[in-house]
């Protein structure tokens, strides 16, 4: 599954976001933070498991940043 969000935190090996289909704080669990900052607008590939928790949860396969587009320092 695909999920397209918005980074409202960035956290040691985790992103929280919000979901841009129903406006849910989702936390991603990923090995790679660095490249993210809070703003940024990201493709989450995941395979569709999510928690129940408060907020849910999901681990990330691949992230990619589709706004704004720069490169990773």
């Amino acid at each position: 599954m695909i999920m397209i969000a918005m980074v409202q935190e960035v956290r040691p090996n985790q992103l929280l976001v919000r979901d841009r289909a129903n406006f849910q704080s989702v936390v991603v669990n990923t090995n790679d933070t660095r490249c993210f900052s809070v703003g940024d607008i990201v493709s989450i590939l995941y395979n569709g498991a999510m928690t129940k928790s408060l907020p849910p949860q999901i681990s990330a396969i691949r992230i990619r940043r589709l706004f704004p587009r720069r490169n990773c320092q």
